[in-house]
């Protein structure tokens, strides 16, 4: 399905300022859609033709939907669309009409006319639809919600609603149906859902909200006084007609998450519009969450530090030892060691916003690369690439590969090239996903296999390891085999699933 924005600027010539309300708009008009019990869905004219396109809608969670099929997408014209150019040529709210039929169910159609704020020109329609086959009764609920969506409405057709985004704000939470206070204009609190007065009641009031100056008991209740009084603050920002950001309400070990949203219908401000969530639970969640990974962070670099004290005990041996073939192995063992390191290292520098560990592996690659290489040939240089990303790779698969690739790369290096060497010696680190899988390439442009090579026969214990980690921890397969071009490659693939 096409996106909000990709249907306005293919059926209109809308503005991109214009569109950008339209968004604004749809990532706020659920709270319009529950206080209506109502569908609401955004309508544009489509240009010389009479006709209008539906490019947003959104279903209440407070009452039955009007519409059991998506209508994004939908054009509508003739007298179907009747009420949408009333609003659209006359730019005000449209509630005459009879209910309309689909099939058996009832409907109340209501329109809105969308404007940016300070601007005349009507940009879109808002289709308020209530599906009336089981209408609810007007009890003291449902008569402050219709009244607050009401006000809600006409700041639409003002451009005063929705109120600018804050950076970093999302648009999920609070919801209506987590607590609504409603206030008038001197901050006294006329109507507290039942969820609302429990959310204050965590936080430590014992009293009913209702005749209560919300702004002086937020500002006694909670913990900080600086704190306190930064609520009450944006309590009262909201009754003049700003839009404060949201604000977390600390007090007796409860958190309470508090959104403010100024009423001023025809641009009067009448109160405010406060919506509470207890999110306690979901705080402590999180305060577990970075407990844990703070812990895991913890013992990754601890276990770096052991990995690299036990290479550093092996170099001194290998400074030690008099027999080369000894040095060479311990050696060997330092950088393998080395190259696990790096994946802990990695670990213990990030943070985990899941239950899977993963890593930002191309840095580690580069890392190991760039070691093979120094400690490699000394009579010329080898020139040494990437080709693709590896990108994030969970820390299972991580370090086997990190483990093969150094080997393989050492292997290029050390034995790949003899003085008098190619012209520029080079090896090419190659890596492309397909299909759950990891592609990786090694190649080189040297002097390639010797004749009657078998990895799987092979004595070596690099390849040995390298054949073990690929075929075993990585469950994957890899073949080493001579380039047309001249030279060696290995290639293996790793399937990403889950184990």
């Amino acid at each position: 399905m096409s996106t909000l924005r990709d249907l306005v600027e293919e059926h209109t010539s809308l503005a991109p300022e214009d569109i950008e309300h339209l968004h604004r708009l749809a990532g706020d008009w659920q709270i319009v859609s529950d206080l209506s019990f109502a569908d609401l869905l955004m309508w544009v004219p489509i240009a010389d033709r009479g006709e209008f396109l539906c490019v947003a809608q959104v279903r209440p969670t407070t009452a039955p939907t009007a519409y059991q099929d998506d209508q994004v997408g939908r054009v509508s014209g003739g007298p179907e669309v009747a009420h949408l150019t009333i609003v659209r040529s006359q730019g005000r709210i449209w509630r005459e009409g009879d209910p309309v039929w689909y099939g058996d169910m009832p409907a109340r159609h209501e329109a809105i006319p969308v404007r940016r704020r300070g601007e005349a020109q009507v940009i879109a329609v808002v289709g308020r639809d209530t599906n009336l086959s089981t209408a609810r009764t007007p009890a003291q609920l449902e008569l402050n919600y219709l009244t607050t969506a009401d006000d809600l409405a006409q700041m639409i057709a003002d451009g005063t609603f929705p109120p600018p985004r804050h950076p970093g704000e999302t648009t999920s939470a609070p919801r209506i149906g987590d607590g609504l206070v409603r206030l008038d204009a001197s901050g006294k609190v006329t109507y507290a859902s039942p969820n609302a007065q429990s959310a204050y009641r965590r936080l430590g009031l014992a009293a009913h909200l209702v005749g209560e100056s919300l702004a002086e008991i937020t500002g006694r209740l909670v913990d900080d006084p600086l704190e306190g009084k930064d609520a009450t603050d944006r309590v009262h920002s909201a009754l003049r007609g700003d839009a404060p950001a949201r604000k977390e309400l600390e007090a007796r070990g409860a958190t309470v998450l508090m959104r403010a949203l100024p009423l001023m219908p025809a641009g009067v401000p009448i109160g405010a519009l406060v919506l509470v969530r207890d999110i306690t639970e979901v705080r402590r969640r999180d305060r577990q969450l970075m407990t844990k990974d703070a812990t895991i962070r913890e013992i990754h670099h601890r276990v770096k530090n052991n990995l690299q004290t036990v290479a550093a005990l092996l170099r001194l041996q290998a400074r030690r030892v008099g027999v080369p073939a000894a040095r060479h192995a311990l050696e060997e063992s330092v950088r393998r060691v080395a190259s696990i390191a790096l994946v802990h290292e990695t670990l213990s520098m990030s943070a985990s916003d899941t239950a899977d560990e993963a890593v930002e592996f191309d840095g580690i690659v580069d890392r190991v690369a760039a070691a093979a290489v120094e400690v490699g040939a000394s009579d010329f240089t080898v020139a040494l690439r990437r080709e693709g990303d590896f990108g994030v790779l969970p820390a299972e698969i991580a370090t086997p590969l990190v483990m093969v690739l150094n080997e393989l790369l050492q292997n290029a290096v050390e034995h790949a090239f003899e003085p008098p060497s190619s012209a520029s010696p080079e090896v090419v680190v190659s890596v492309h996903r397909f299909r759950k899988q990891l592609h990786v390439t090694v190649a080189d442009n040297g002097r390639g296999l010797p004749d009657g090579f078998d990895l799987d026969s092979s004595e070596r214990l690099g390849l040995q390891i390298v054949r073990t980690l690929a075929t075993g921890e990585l469950r994957g397969t890899i073949e080493l085999r001579t380039r047309a071009e001249g030279g060696t490659e290995a290639v293996m693939v790793v399937p990403l699933a889950k184990r």
